[in-house]
């Protein structure tokens, strides 16, 4: 059966958060794995997208690389977010500019939908 890469996350970050309370007590977990997510939060957001739209070129500083703007919607740790990557054409996200989160997948939509 093929699941969302959401859902596998999901399931990851919950299986991270109840480690980290074992090894260092209650409440851990979840402060624990927050900056877990905070240092790799481009390429973990990126991994958990279901829907991508280009937005345009980027002109990076190094004239040798050709990178785009895209914009993705997903769902990750009980929240739906809106994102700008910066993406080379391999589909390797090398940043994020901006993110945001919703509560529910519609406002997640709209908000997607008034990106593109």
């Amino acid at each position: 059966m093929v699941q969302p890469i959401a859902l596998a996350l999901d399931r990851v970050m919950a299986a991270l958060k109840s480690g980290l309370e074992l090894e260092f007590g209650p409440g851990a977990g979840e402060a624990l794995a927050a900056r877990f997510l905070e240092a790799e939060e481009t390429d973990i957001r990126w991994d958990a997208r279901a829907r991508e739209q280009w937005v345009g070129a980027y002109l990076a500083q190094e004239e040798d690389m050709e990178l785009d703007r895209i914009v993705a919607t997903g769902f990750l740790d009980g929240c739906w977010f809106v994102g700008t990557f910066i993406v080379d054409g391999d589909g390797n996200a090398h940043g994020m500019l901006c993110c945001r989160t919703f509560a529910c997948g519609q406002a997640a939509s709209q908000a997607f939908a008034q990106i593109r």
